[in-house]
């Protein structure tokens, strides 16, 4: 009882934004999205000229996955490993540390073409590298069963890496870091989108009294889906033109379409917190099987695959997850209000125009700007209301 006390008392000394992993790197990774996509919109247009090594197409491609969904994967991480080991968090310096390093490498990296590349690499490559090395210090000393998702980390490591040096000009095979860490991304959405979906949203099936019919807890279908879903993914990021890529990655569409299936999503309509978890994963299955047809059919467009994972099932997955976690870890009831509902419309409008803007008769331009005001409104409509949430204490005086 003594050591809670003395842990309250410590935790309670530190400022708010220090005092939990989603706090900072919510803030920080919304932030960044707004910051970037309204960077790319610029530079698309012909408006400003970036300062960095990477071409303005690669630098948002970059920050989009190794910026904004690093953050965010960060503090999901940082908040879910003290449940998982039931070891301290990661707090006050040592969270500071941390997010400190991520906003290093975000403006090393946005100004690389000034400060250099090198700094730029360092700092972005060794936050990953910190992250991945913190993340299987807490598992593998609680002999937790998260190992896996250190290793992904590692990984995820590699593929910046990668990135960098082609940005560098160095003999590495075009486009294989950002295809591997968009793979690596959408495998951890994969893994822990099938732990929380089915488990909330039966919490909440029960709370209704409506015990039939239930969401079941993972098993070895599922188990053989990510297997396929991996295996699609990596063969796509390395043989990203292969007609055999192609086939597996229309095979694991197919097998979670079916797995999504499962979960009871339409019984969850009522309660957009739960829905909308939902809706985000709905993106997944589509983007497979469409990246998959893109390989046999001339005109299914690669890019709307693409941004059906990236811009829908990716973003819409982290905003879902935010929301849910902000409120439920500052002390506070798990429902969407207005304003929230509100962020989830905002954000599937956007990847929905995004994803359909080469498809439409209109204006590409105009069309791709209107899609990142709607997608990056809605992180900034996040910012809005969350922000004083993840800055200020719990209401309920808990540390």
């Amino acid at each position: 009882m003594r050591a809670e006390d003395e842990r309250f008392r410590t935790l309670m000394r530190l400022p708010p934004l220090l005092r939990g992993g989603f706090r900072p790197f919510f803030l920080g990774g919304a932030l960044w999205a707004v910051i970037v996509v309204a960077l790319w919109v610029l530079a698309f247009a012909g408006r400003i000229a970036l300062p960095t090594r990477f071409d303005a197409l690669a630098w948002h491609r970059h920050e989009m996955l190794f910026g904004y969904l690093v953050a965010v994967i960060a503090g999901f991480l940082m908040t879910a490993i003290p449940n998982w080991t039931g070891r301290l968090p990661i707090a006050g310096g040592r969270l500071a540390a941390l997010a400190g390093l991520w906003l290093a490498a975000r403006a090393a990296v946005l100004f690389s073409a000034i400060t250099g590349a090198a700094l730029a690499f360092l700092l972005d490559v060794g936050f990953l590298a910190t992250l991945g090395f913190v993340v299987a210090r807490e598992v593998i000393a609680a002999k937790n069963r998260n190992v896996p998702i250190a290793v992904a980390i590692g990984i995820l490591a590699l593929a910046d890496a990668l990135d960098h040096a082609e940005a560098l000009g160095l003999a590495v095979p075009a486009g294989l870091g950002w295809r591997l860490g968009f793979a690596i991304v959408l495998f951890l959405v994969s893994l822990i989108g099938g732990r929380i979906i089915p488990s909330f949203t039966r919490n909440w099936l029960a709370k209704q009294g409506r015990e039939r019919g239930l969401p079941t807890q993972p098993g070895r279908f599922d188990v053989a889906t990510l297997a396929v879903t991996g295996i699609a993914l990596l063969v796509w990021a390395a043989l990203p033109e292969s007609k055999v890529a192609g086939a597996l990655l229309v095979s694991a569409g197919l097998l979670q379409t079916v797995r999504l299936a499962r979960w009871s999503g339409l019984r969850s309509w009522r309660e957009p917190i739960v829905l909308i978890l939902h809706v985000s994963y709905a993106w997944l299955p589509l983007g497979l099987l469409l990246l998959g047809g893109s390989l046999f059919v001339w005109c299914i467009p690669a890019s709307s695959a693409i941004h059906a994972l990236g811009a829908g099932a990716m973003a819409s997955m982290t905003l879902a997850v935010m929301t849910r976690a902000t409120l439920g870890h500052t002390g506070r009831q798990l429902r969407a209000d207005r304003a929230t509902q509100a962020i989830y419309l905002l954000l599937t409008s956007g990847a929905a125009l995004r994803f359909a803007a080469p498809m439409l008769p209109v204006d590409y331009v105009g069309a791709i700007a209107l899609a990142g005001a709607l997608w990056g409104g809605a992180f900034l409509l996040f910012l809005l209301v969350y922000a004083p949430k993840l800055l200020g204490p719990r209401p309920d005086g808990r540390a």
